[in-house]
């Protein structure tokens, strides 16, 4: 059984091993210490957490648990809901993700700019694990007011648009997300740096 005297020591290499080889018992435990005032404690479990979900299907059982941490007036435990949700949005198959998407989109309103940047990135898992998602969720990006945050964020919140959107449109591409695309590289919120990385991967 996971204690804090073995999760504390796990480094950010090892985690990913680390997170094999939980037993199922310890998940419980985890989700427990995401709530805990602790900060090293609460961030430790939720790495621990988000590398499970990359490799097994034990944490989605606590969806609900993580839908809830979205509408928390704790910014923490806002991004700590959307993060793993978006990890676990691939063994979604009773299509929760579907249910709550809207709860989901409007974090991208957030008072906070971090909360914004985790949830506009974690859209790019949920956009590739559910296909039929896509449309809404660059609908969204494609619509977020981007002015109305503070001036020295609206560069990264820019590039972390265009990367979804990106990847989107490998799959899915329209004359919106192209649009916006197009318009983001000639206008002038981006570098000339940032201008090259983007244009690069078209």
């Amino acid at each position: 059984m996971i204690t804090i005297d073995s999760l504390m020591p796990i480094s950010k290499s090892d985690l990913q091993e680390s997170s094999k080889t939980l037993n199922k018992e310890d998940i419980p435990q985890l989700i427990e210490w995401l709530t805990s005032k602790d900060d090293s404690i609460r961030y430790q479990a939720f790495l621990l957490l988000q590398n499970r979900s990359l490799f097994f299907a034990d944490v989605y059982p606590y969806w609900d648990t993580l839908r809830n941490k979205l509408k928390s007036d704790n910014s923490y435990q806002r991004s700590i809901g959307l993060m793993l949700i978006a990890e676990n949005t691939k063994w979604d198959t009773e299509n929760r993700m579907e249910c709550i998407i809207d709860d989901y989109l409007t974090l991208l309103n957030d008072k906070k700019p971090i909360t914004i940047r985790q949830c506009i990135q974690s859209l790019g898992t949920i956009a590739m694990a559910k296909p039929g998602l896509q449309d809404r969720i660059a609908s969204r990006l494609i619509n977020l007011d981007i002015s109305a945050v503070k001036e020295t964020m609206r560069k990264s919140i820019l590039l972390d648009i265009l990367n979804v959107l990106l990847i989107i449109k490998k799959s899915h591409k329209t004359d919106e997300i192209e649009s916006y695309i197009l318009n983001a590289l000639s206008g002038e919120i981006l570098d000339k740096k940032s201008k090259n990385q983007i244009g690069a991967l078209l």
